[in-house]
């Protein structure tokens, strides 16, 4: 219920999830949400992440480039009683990623919400599917942009359902069952 501003900066005009995504997003999530380990890909002023968490979320790691909304994710985190449960990183989501993978991390959810009509997401299919960064339960969600075309199937991940809001998209993925290619 609080209004979290953007913090500006110098990088890439912010896009913020809408509140009628976000809706939807958590609409969907809603089940999986409490305990769950949340992964806030691009998290520009963490308002996602932030959201997970006031929903029953146990941990969230945020992920932004920029310094600016870094240190505004930062203090937000302070200012909601949420900094034992905020793991903020500066880097690159790809980066980010592939360290993660390395130390055989595993996220619950994971939401990625790259530059708005960027094709990001095609390059982190491959880094999740490969790194094995989702539980077994575990499911993915990408906003896009509707024109953009996301494959079908990436390594483990299957394309599950996509729902779409004006000229925005959200594609949940998730591990195929063994046997179920």
């Amino acid at each position: 219920g609080k209004r979290i501003l953007a913090a500006t900066s110098t990088a890439e005009r912010l896009r913020p999830t809408s509140a009628k995504v976000r809706e939807a997003l958590f609409d969907i999530l809603r089940n999986r949400l409490p305990g769950a380990v949340f992964l806030d890909l691009y998290a520009g002023t963490g308002t996602v992440g932030f959201e997970a968490l006031s929903r029953g979320a146990d941990k969230v790691v945020f992920v932004e480039t920029d310094l600016v909304r870094v240190r505004a994710i930062q203090g937000i985190a302070r200012e909601l009683g949420f900094l034992d449960k905020s793991f903020i990183n500066q880097c690159p989501a790809s980066d980010f990623l592939r360290k993660a993978a390395d130390q055989k991390a595993a996220f619950d959810i994971i939401f990625a919400d790259p530059p708005y009509r960027s094709e990001d997401i095609t390059t982190l299919l491959p880094i999740i599917a490969g790194g094995k960064l989702l539980t077994e339960e575990g499911v993915l969600i990408a906003e896009h942009y509707f024109k953009l075309k996301v494959p079908d199937a990436e390594g483990s991940l299957r394309k599950q359902k996509t729902y779409r809001y004006g000229d925005t998209l959200l594609t949940l993925y998730r591990k195929s069952e063994a046997g179920k290619e």
